[in-house]
């Protein structure tokens, strides 16, 4: 027995695991509101609108069917997969089967089950730095090791295939390509995918390729999807998405999964074990955003469009911050090492880690540091909130720095 007790009681699978950056720093600005202060959250990836009405009231109307009340198919409604297929078309101009989608659990879940099903114990993934904080965690649960390819703001946070090849070895199975990107909001040009995927094809790599932002892009910038530029590549392509930020419906947890049969095939006997179908009024919602028009989701890119351009105006006048214009999501992700070192009310912030917690103590602003995303001396701030609330919190955040010697 007393060998028993002296083992770990938490496997080191697990307890190797990272709680989410991002909504640590949700759930403490959260919770120092709810202690009387005035804190302004810029942590959180999620639209701070509503949900668009009609999509609402398809699952008050699901809630009274009774057919909703009980089991479906693991992978998600027949009609659900009809429209995410219909919908894939319009959106990318990409043609699947609708026996290639696996309903997910949002996006989270269909991450992690694309790499469980593709990766043994040591394949490699490449990742491109900046990068959101699940993914790394969703490669190692699944046994695999990211590889990290590093960028900054002077490639616009971009890989291009020389880096990239740079970071490939015998054990690489797969590249994750993430367009637009969160953190940063960087969006790859046509030539540019086109050029990466005929390299990932050229080496019999997988791409993963998460696109669950694509409606959310400014100025000239336009999404190109991997299996429409690279069609040759499409049979070793899994395409991630969700209704969660086109839709504002981050809390409806619907998401999915397209690839090969054999994939989603695997994928879904996964979630079969794991949690079995995705809600059914949450199915039922999604049916009607996915199948709705995009009057809703212009309005809310056009009010993202207004604050990502006063977010990067108001950062780039704090002395010691840069902050390069994301074309695409909806967040900033300045560079602050101009300011760390220095002494900012008695204390010197080594790092943005340092820097985002005594932004947050004094200025009472929540911010993510850029150790979460792999590249510190950067902070990310998500512009998916009131204009008001913007611009106080930004300005808080220039006061405070503005006090550094």
């Amino acid at each position: 027995m007393a060998a028993m007790t002296d083992r770990p009681r938490i496997s080191a699978r697990i307890g190797g695991i990272s709680e989410s950056a991002t909504l640590a720093v949700d759930a403490r600005a959260k919770a120092m509101k709810a202690a009387g202060r005035p804190v302004i959250g810029f942590g959180a990836g999620e639209p701070d609108f509503p949900t668009p009405a009609p999509i609402v009231e398809a699952a008050a109307e699901a809630c009274r069917d009774p057919r909703n009340h009980r089991y479906t198919p693991a992978g998600g409604l027949p009609e659900l997969k009809d429209a995410i297929a219909a919908k894939t078309l319009r959106d990318s101009g990409y043609r699947v089967d609708p026996g290639q989608v696996l309903v997910t659990n949002g996006g989270k879940q269909a991450i992690y089950e694309a790499f469980a099903a593709l990766l043994d114990p040591g394949d490699e993934v490449i990742v491109t730095a900046p990068f959101w904080t699940t993914y790394p965690e969703s490669i190692r649960l699944a046994g695999g090791v990211p590889v990290y390819v590093r960028t900054d703001e002077t490639t616009g946070f971009q890989a291009d295939v020389d880096r990239l090849e740079a970071a490939r070895t015998e054990r690489t199975k797969v590249l994750l390509f993430v367009s637009p990107s969160n953190p940063t909001g960087a969006v790859y040009g046509p030539d540019q995918v086109r050029e990466i995927g005929r390299w990932a094809d050229s080496h019999g790599l997988w791409v993963l390729t998460d696109e669950i932002y694509e409606h959310l892009v400014y100025g000239h910038a336009a999404v190109t999807s991997m299996p429409v530029a690279v069609p040759e590549l499409a049979d070793r392509t899994v395409v991630v998405n969700g209704v969660a930020k086109t839709y504002a419906m981050t809390g409806w947890r619907v998401g999915w999964l397209i690839g090969p049969e054999d994939v989603v095939r695997a994928a879904g006997n996964l979630q079969s074990h794991a949690t079995s179908n995705v809600a059914n009024v949450a199915q039922r919602a999604a049916i009607a955003a996915v199948g709705g028009d995009l009057a809703a989701v212009r309005e809310m890119r056009d009010a993202f469009d207004r604050r990502r351009q006063a977010i990067v105006r108001l950062l780039n006048e704090i002395p010691g911050v840069l902050c390069p214009e994301p074309q695409g999501a909806f967040y900033a992700y300045p560079s602050v090492k101009g300011v760390l070192g220095k002494e900012i009310r008695g204390v010197r912030p080594a790092s943005s880690a340092a820097l985002a917690e005594l932004i947050l103590e004094q200025a009472e602003v929540a911010v993510v540091p850029g150790e979460a995303f792999g590249t510190p001396g950067y902070l990310r701030l998500s512009y998916a909130l009131s204009d008001a609330d913007l611009a106080e919190g930004v300005g808080r955040i220039a006061e405070l720095l503005r006090e550094a010697v």
